[in-house]
């Protein structure tokens, strides 16, 4: 290892992140065949191979996986002692990689849109995804914060409650049930339900309440996107349960109803999580205390903020 160079370094921790020497170069701004040139050497170097090539498919051996978890550390503490340095001159200056599920997308770019204004000196990278995505860039610690509606039970995590996500049954405006109250829950097994995509946060707590209530959720559509469940609530093709946050309050009375159903809305919360093994750099620790202290002046759920609207 002593006789491995920074660059090689690098180039290795790319192309094993994108299992692919192209998109490693790519990423980095050079050549396939340096990409090659330097997993070459840097293979000598440590005198075992570092990857596999089962077609066109890198497969990393388990030296190639024990130089990759190094390879991180390794950099993120170089990336770190970057933004300390840029920390000690007074400035905030460095990466951000912030990922989240599809559903926080209508809130979490306001805030960095605020927090980009305050700290102009830092490079924000967003990923939006689903559940199940993001668990496994959680679980490989690919980034820096993760903001989810679920967090797992599986990993050994920080998580901190910020922000409630109220999921509420929602349907078209003129729907049969629109002007009832207290309307009995299995009720809603006459209905047919647009969802979410199997492993969804929302799709979990639907079926978990039901499931307590001996129901199953009789599901005629399923959809990977919440604007996309929303045009098929307005085009009547069914009901479905969605987070107060998917609403444009200024729109939502135009189209939509938000049905008074026993045990609805679903009492949810947003979390912020990173591995807890993680030291957070300095931008990512500024970002977290920015959010936690932003959300305290974003209003309480009402759902006669959306009716009355």
């Amino acid at each position: 290892m002593i006789q491995a160079t920074l660059h090689q370094l690098i180039v290795f921790e790319a192309t094993a992140r994108h299992s692919s020497f192209t998109r490693a170069a790519e990423e980095l701004l050079i050549t396939q065949p340096t990409v090659s040139t330097q997993i070459k050497q840097l293979t000598r170097a440590i005198g075992v191979p570092l990857f596999e090539q089962i077609g066109k498919r890198l497969y990393l051996t388990d030296a190639g996986r024990y130089l990759l978890t190094t390879c991180q550390e390794i950099l993120g503490q170089l990336e770190n002692f970057d933004m300390r340095v840029a920390d000690l001159k007074g400035t905030k200056e460095g990466k951000l990689r912030l990922v989240s599920v599809t559903t926080a997308q209508y809130f979490i770019p306001k805030i960095l849109g605020r927090f980009c204004q305050n700290y102009p000196g830092v490079d924000i990278s967003l990923e939006v995804t689903n559940h199940e995505q993001l668990l496994k860039r959680l679980k490989n610690n690919d980034d820096d914060l993760y903001i989810l509606s679920y967090p797992p039970d599986d990993l050994t995590i920080y998580s901190q409650r910020f922000l409630e996500n109220p999921l509420m049954v929602i349907a078209k405006k003129d729907h049969p049930l629109a002007n009832h109250q207290n309307i009995p829950i299995q009720r809603l097994e006459e209905e047919p339900f647009i969802m979410r995509e199997v492993g969804s946060g929302t799709r979990r707590a639907v079926e978990h309440l039901f499931k307590q209530q001996g129901m199953t959720v009789p599901v005629r559509l399923e959809i990977g996107n919440n604007e996309a469940i929303k045009q098929a609530i307005a085009g009547g093709l069914g009901i479905s349960v969605l987070s107060w946050h998917v609403f444009n309050q200024k729109r939502f009375h135009e189209e939509f109803t938000i049905l008074d159903v026993q045990h609805f809305p679903i009492e949810r919360y947003w979390y912020v999580a990173y591995p807890k093994t993680k030291q957070l750099s300095v931008i990512a620790q500024t970002f977290l205390d920015y959010l936690l202290n932003e959300v305290k002046t974003f209003p309480n759920f009402d759902p006669n903020l959306l009716i009355s609207a």
